[in-house]
Formats: C-alpha cells, sequence, structure tokens
C-alpha cells in the first residue's frame, strides 16, 4: 500500500513558481488556493532543500544525547546532511472558475516519517472554485488550515531553516493511532491525564494541512485589501484514513495596506487574527484543544538594495499539549518505551503561550541578513512539567534568484526549568538536560524548478 501511495505521489504537485511570477497579491490564502487567471490546464514546477546541520550533541547527566541536540527526524546523529524538503506540483486551471492545486513531499521530515519508516505522501489536494457564489469562494480537499503566519507562509518566505520555538511545538501537532490497545495507559489523575505514546503509534504531523472545506475570498479598496478564510475539516492524520478523531473548525482574517509590487514579493503591511479548535479523540474519550494567535508583518522591496521585512507574531494555546520525546532510549526505564517515548497531556486546564519577532535587511540586492528571536511557555500550569524554551537566529541568504538561494543560519538556544523543587524524586536529570541545550549551525540550499 506504501509502495502505491509513494507511486501515486511521484505523479502529484503545485506550481507554486507560476503563481509567484504572476500573483497579485502577497496573500498566501490566495496564492495557494487559486491559480493565476492566465495559468494553463496544467504547470508543473517544484523544489528541494539540502541542509547540513550541525549541533556539538552534548550528553546530560544519564550520559545520553538528548533528543534537543540530535536531528530530526531520526536522532541519530548531531550533524549531518539531510533533504528537509523535496515538493513536486502541479497546479492549473479547469477553466476559468474552477483551479487545482496538488503537491507531493518527498523529503526526510516530520511529516514523512510515520512510525519510525520514511513514507512520502500527498500533501497538498484541492479543488477552488470561484465566482459561483459572490464574496465566497469555496476550496475542498487537502488545505493549510487558516492559523499562524508561519504555518501560511510558501517556501519562497522562508527565511530561516527552522519554525520558531513556539510554531513547532504548539502548532506541528504530531498525532496518534488512538487505539488503546497501542497506547500506554493514564499515569496521571483523572483531573491532570497524561498519556506515554510508543513511537509504533506515531502518525507524524499533516505540516498544518487537513482534509475538509474552506471558504474564503479577499476584497480590495485601494490599497486596502481584506482577507478572511474560515474551515471545517477532519483534525487527525492525513497518513492514516482508517480513524478520524474530531472536527476542526478555523478561521483567520486579516487587513492589508499595499504599497506595490507582485506576487509573495508584494510590498505591504498586514495585521492579522487566527483561531483554531478541535477535539481530539484519545483512549476512547474526547479532549478540548484550542489555539489561536494574531501577529503583524510588513515587507518592502524584495531582492532591492535596502529592501526590509519584520514580522511579530503571540500565540497560545489550551487543552491538548504535547511533548516530544526527550531521549531515544532510557536506561533503567520500569517500562519499555513509557519514558522514551512522547507525552500526551490533554486535559482542558493545560495551557502553553509564546511569540517571536524578526526581521530581514537586503544589504545589497542579493545578500540578506536575518534576525530572530522566539519564546515558548510550555505547560506553566504543571509546575513539574513547565519549560521555557528560547531562541536567538542569526541569518545569512544569498539569493541567486528570488525563489533559488542559499541559508546560513546560526541559533543560540537555551531551555528553563521554572520550578526544579516540584520535580520528583530529584531535578539532576532535568536540569542537566535544560543545561546541555546546544547552539546550531545550518546550511541550507532551497532550489526551486
Amino acid at each position: 500500500m506504501r509502495k502505491l501511495r509513494a507511486a501515486v505521489c511521484c505523479t502529484l504537485g503545485v506550481a507554486v513558481m507560476t503563481v509567484a511570477q504572476s500573483a497579485s497579491a502577497a496573500n498566501w490564502i490566495k496564492l495557494q488556493g487559486v491559480s493565476p487567471a492566465l495559468a494553463p490546464l496544467v504547470s508543473v514546477s517544484g523544489y528541494f532543500e539540502p541542509a547540513y546541520t550541525y549541533l556539538p550533541g552534548t550528553a546530560a547527566a544519564n550520559g545520553q544525547v538528548p533528543h534537543l541536540n540530535q536531528i530530526a527526524p531520526n536522532f541519530t546523529s548531531s550533524n549531518s546532511f539531510n533533504v528537509d524538503r523535496a515538493r513536486l506540483m502541479i497546479r492549473g486551471n479547469i477553466n476559468k472558475d474552477i483551479s487545482y492545486f496538488l503537491a507531493a513531499e518527498f523529503g526526510n521530515n516530520a511529516f514523512t516519517h510515520i512510525g519510525g519508516a520514511y513514507t512520502p505522501a500527498l500533501m497538498d489536494g484541492h479543488v477552488t472554485f470561484s465566482h459561483y457564489i459572490p464574496g465566497v469562494r469555496v476550496e475542498a480537499g487537502i488545505i493549510r488550515a487558516p492559523g499562524p503566519e508561519q504555518a501560511m507562509q510558501g517556501y519562497m518566505a522562508y527565511n530561516f531553516t527552522s519554525f520558531a520555538n513556539v510554531t513547532t511545538q504548539m502548532m506541528l501537532q504530531p498525532f496518534y493511532n488512538p487505539n488503546p490497545g497501542v497506547m500506554y495507559g493514564n499515569n496521571g489523575t483523572a483531573a491532570a491525564p497524561v498519556y506515554a505514546v510508543p513511537g509504533s503509534s506515531g502518525e507524524g504531523n499533516n505540516a498544518f494541512r487537513y482534509t475538509g472545506l474552506e471558504a474564503m475570498d479577499w476584497f480590495r479598496n485601494g490599497p486596502w485589501q481584506f482577507t478572511y478564510a474560515a474551515m471545517v475539516g477532519n483534525f487527525g492524520p492525513l497518513t492514516a484514513t482508517n480513524y478520524s478523531n474530531s472536527p476542526l473548525v478555523a478561521a483567520r482574517l486579516q487587513e492589508s495596506y499595499i504599497f506595490g509590487g507582485h506576487g509573495p514579493f508584494q510590498s505591504n503591511l498586514t495585521g492579522f487574527i487566527w483561531y483554531q479548535h478541535a477535539t481530539p479523540d484519545i483512549m476512547g474519550q474526547g479532549y478540548s484543544m484550542t489555539r489561536d494567535g494574531l501577529g503583524v508583518t510588513y515587507m518592502q522591496g524584495y531582492m532591492h538594495q535596502w529592501g526590509r521585512w519584520a514580522k511579530f507574531e503571540y500565540m497560545r494555546g489550551s487543552g491538548m499539549i504535547s511533548t516530544p520525546a526527550v531521549f531515544s532510549s532510557f536506561p533503567g526505564a520500569p517500562a519499555t518505551g513509557v519514558l522514551t517515548d512522547a507525552q500526551v497531556y490533554p486535559g482542558s486546564q493545560n495551557t502553553a503561550h509564546g511569540y517571536y519577532v524578526s526581521g530581514g535587511l537586503f544589504v545589497t540586492r542579493r545578500v540578506e541578513v536575518d534576525l530572530r528571536y522566539d519564546y515558548y511557555n510550555r505547560l506553566p500550569n504543571i509546575a513539574a512539567q513547565n519549560r521555557t524554551f528560547s531562541t536567538w537566529a542569526v541569518g545569512l541568504q544569498y539569493h541567486f534568484t528570488p525563489l533559488t538561494r542559499v541559508i546560513l543560519d546560526y541559533y543560540v538556544r537555551s531551555v528553563g526549568v521554572p520550578h526544579p523543587g516540584a520535580i520528583k524524586p530529584s531535578p539532576t536529570l532535568a536540569e542537566s538536560i535544560a543545561n546541555s541545550a546546544d547552539n546550531e549551525l545550518a546550511l541550507q540550499a532551497v532550489i526551486a524548478f
């Protein structure tokens, strides 16, 4: 079945280059939902991102190197070469009112890492119907759910090789097979349940995509553009169609002031707000899960000397909060897998929040320097499990074309344990894991075709 799925994926994708060259607004809801008016029936493109990542590989007090000092998704090395993303894409117009958008992912990442095995899969696959209902365009299929800015943007807007902590940990939600036979039982309390999930039950993440229906449109009035998107979908893994977690509802509103330019390289100032809610099922019980946020973005003069951009976004979560595995193995674990795999905290009282602020400047037409600070506070309501993650990131990019470039990033990372006294019997290991957090050097190319 996986071979058949991989073969089918080889025939699918999204021609983002066509959009980048001919779209009329830096509006990711529009760019990824509707083909340009003059696009042909079939247009093929793609891109891939080879990357080299180096971390010192510092071990914690137990002699094990924690996952935060190893390279995802395999967590077997602290310095290695990987193809992070490799996407084949097709899009086009069936007629003037119907367009389609398909993409398959072949990179080695959390989307294609299912149950410990590499599994290329269909990432995008939807049809958009325009002009049938005034003020509403309807999108059906596998869709990027309306949400945070880093989840909405296309690959030409990736300013760093990694997302901010808060986006990665809180919004790239991992999925697990909810069958009680493959998930360890409740080792918390009825008021504060927690589940330990074995790696064999992992279904990867959806890369912010879900199967469903979306209503969206945009309206231009002089330099102002208002955009809305509202979606109802299935909150479940794209790679497992034999079960459904719960309905997902998601919405985003944004207002832009457009200075000029075209496509994703348009000059504009945009403010936005978004909301997502689902009720995932774990061990036969549904739990509330809510995410929301707001922010502002600015871009002016892409690939022009002194061109600049800036972003700020704050987001928060409540209900189900996941914490990733700390180690690949844990000597002396009381039960195989319990302490080595992901922990899921599904109670409605759980919270998390964070933000990032970033910016960039083109010192020449081709050379861009970038800076970001991001912060994530996970489970502040559970003292023993509360952790904070903060990262300073500095980047240097050389642009060969608007879509093809080389990126060099350096990350200064720190992890905090706000309440060590609440960790029983001793906080020693938790503090040593936090103190071991390595800085990271990443070299990556984005090559479009």
